[in-house]
This record gives C-alpha cells, structure tokens and sequence, in this order.
C-alpha cells in the first residue's frame, strides 16, 4: 500500500474525462537501497512506472527541473522536478496506484524521494484551442 494515497478524496469527485496528476518531488541525497542518488533511484522508478502508465491510456506530458521558488517560501516549497502526466480518468490513476505492478516501482519512488506531492488537476484551460 502506498503511503498517503488519498483514495477516497479522488473517489469523491467527478470521474467524466481526463486528469492531469502535477508530480512534485524533492530526491534524496542517496537512494535509500545504496544504489546511486536519489535521481538514480528516480529513473529507475521511472522506466518502470511508463509502463503503468502506458498502459492504462496515460502518458507524461512535460516534465522539468525546478530551479528556484519564483513566488511563495522557499524553505517550505523546495522541489527538484516536476512531472505533468495525463490520464483517461481518475478511475485509471487509482488503478495503476493500487496495482500489484506498481508495487516494485513504488520502491525505487520510495528510494529516490525524500518528498514527493501528486496533485489531481482538473483542466479549465490549456491555451491550445481546446475548449472546456
């Protein structure tokens, strides 16, 4: 079971389209198994979690560094990456989360994230042409 998972928050909204999970994480100085950095854990957790994703119709849309709090506390916002990924629906994300197959990649996230917060985002505009 995955630590924090909020399932009875994400079961409690709408479920009629498409959701985009905001990845923020903050790694680890040293993986917690000894196996390399925190971002090395992080690529490992990464190769294995496409495949979760993929699989149930998601894919990543953008990712990057975090580079400096531009608006808000440093000291309580401090991340190093951020990940955009896209799924057909909540109902998708909660079963890839809860997935026997997910559990071996959640171990390397563990591994390589001191902190890490997903945030469920409901599309309202994205600039491209596309109407709510």
């Amino acid at each position: 079971m995955i630590d924090h998972l909020n399932i009875d928050d994400l079961k409690a909204l709408p479920d009629d389209g498409p959701v985009t999970m905001l990845n923020l994480m903050r790694f680890r100085e040293r993986s917690l198994d000894g196996n390399g950095s925190g971002w090395d854990a992080y690529l490992r957790y990464s190769a294995l979690a496409i495949k979760q994703i993929k699989a149930r119709g998601g894919t990543i849309v953008w990712t990057g560094d975090a580079q400096a709090i531009a608006l808000g506390r440093p000291d309580a916002h401090r991340w190093d990456y951020v990940a955009l990924v896209r799924y057909p629906n909540r109902a998708a994300f909660l079963d890839m989360m809860t997935s026997a197959d997910y559990a071996h990649a959640n171990a390397e996230r563990e591994n390589g994230c001191a902190d890490h917060a997903i945030i469920a985002v409901r599309e309202t505009y994205n600039g491209l042409g596309k109407a709510r």
